[in-house]
């Protein structure tokens, strides 16, 4: 069994429900219908019932839950809940019930008011504003200040990380995080590597220097990253800096970083910022052909997932799945 399979299988065991706002697109329409005819998860589609049947061409979607926020009998309960949430922010009661009609900003209240497990949209939307109604209902975990994102990228015929199957962030989220929310990005994609690929992680923090061999300011903020996320989470194996090849090659890290518990097994790459991370992630999944799962948002108190606006209807269904397991 793939890993693809691997994640949609765990999913079907969970029975879990998961909101997709955008039910107007004909690709998560289609989505919906997969995800719910092999059990994934249970699916609310947002949208108004007319549109979303006259583009549906022929979908069974009988097991589809379709909601329109618009004439949602929810509709004043949750924009009460977003008033009493958001009126320190200055939003007005007309205002939250406003909000509560947009498709994304209701189903992120779905998620938060335990109506549904996960949301998952950018099919359509860009991601801000995916993330935006995310952060202002759902929003972060207690002990996380950044949310981040990842990929798992799953490489063909490679032996390396857990059997050619990796998790690289932060690949879409922080143009240029500081060290401590490097730090916290290396905690939360650890975790989301025992979640989503069942495989204990080891992380390594990624640099053009390994132990060392260079120094620059950019170093130092991936030093003092590694040095926090120890602090904080002392039991996690991680190590760096370390450049891409002592990370993951057995050969090299011998000569590079022979003392090191994660260089040349590492299975988890933390890159220094995201023109790094997006740069290197697109590479890996062009040249070596690799599947790119992703963008997964970490940090989040409940799962909220963006998806690229060029997605194919395989990838609505894999994400719906990894959100479900994130949940």
């Amino acid at each position: 069994m793939n890993y693809i399979e691997q994640i949609r299988s765990k999913a079907r065991s969970l029975n879990k429900t998961i909101v997709l706002p955008e039910g107007n697109d004909k690709r998560v329409v289609k989505a919906a219908e997969i995800i719910t005819k092999e059990g994934i998860a249970k699916v609310v589609l947002l949208g108004d019932k007319d549109e979303i049947f006259k583009i549906a061409e022929g979908a069974d979607l009988s097991n589809v839950e379709i909601i329109n926020p618009k004439e949602s009998p929810k509709l004043e309960e949750y924009a009460l809940t977003c008033y009493e949430m958001r009126k320190e922010k200055g939003v007005t009661k007309e205002d939250a019930l406003d909000m509560m009609k947009d498709n994304l900003y209701y189903g992120n209240m779905m998620v938060k008011c335990g109506d549904a497990d996960g949301l998952v949209a950018g099919a359509l939307n860009t991601t801000g504003d995916v993330l935006r109604p995310a952060f202002q209902i759902v929003k972060t975990s207690p002990s996380i200040s950044v949310v981040s994102s990842a990929f798992i990228m799953i490489v063909p015929n490679c032996k390396l990380g857990a059997e050619g199957i990796f998790l690289f962030a932060d690949c879409a989220a922080n143009p240029n995080p500081t060290a401590e929310q490097l730090a916290e990005i290396a905690i939360a994609s650890a975790e989301s590597t025992r979640k989503l690929i069942g495989v204990e992680p080891k992380v390594a923090m990624l640099s053009y220097s390994t132990k060392g061999s260079a120094e620059h300011e950019l170093i130092d903020k991936v030093r003092k990253a590694t040095e926090l996320a120890k602090q904080k989470a002392p039991e996690l194996a991680i190590d760096g800096e370390l450049q891409a090849d002592a990370a993951i090659v057995p050969s090299v890290a011998e000569s590079k970083a022979p003392n090191s518990p994660v260089a040349g097994k590492a299975n988890v790459l933390i890159f220094p910022d995201l023109q790094a991370a997006n740069i290197g992630y697109k590479l890996v999944q062009r040249l070596a052909n690799a599947e790119a799962i992703g963008p997964i948002s970490q940090g989040l108190f409940k799962p909220v997932n963006d998806l690229s606006r060029g997605c194919s209807v395989d990838d609505v269904v894999n994400v719906t799945a990894i959100t479900v397991l994130q949940a």
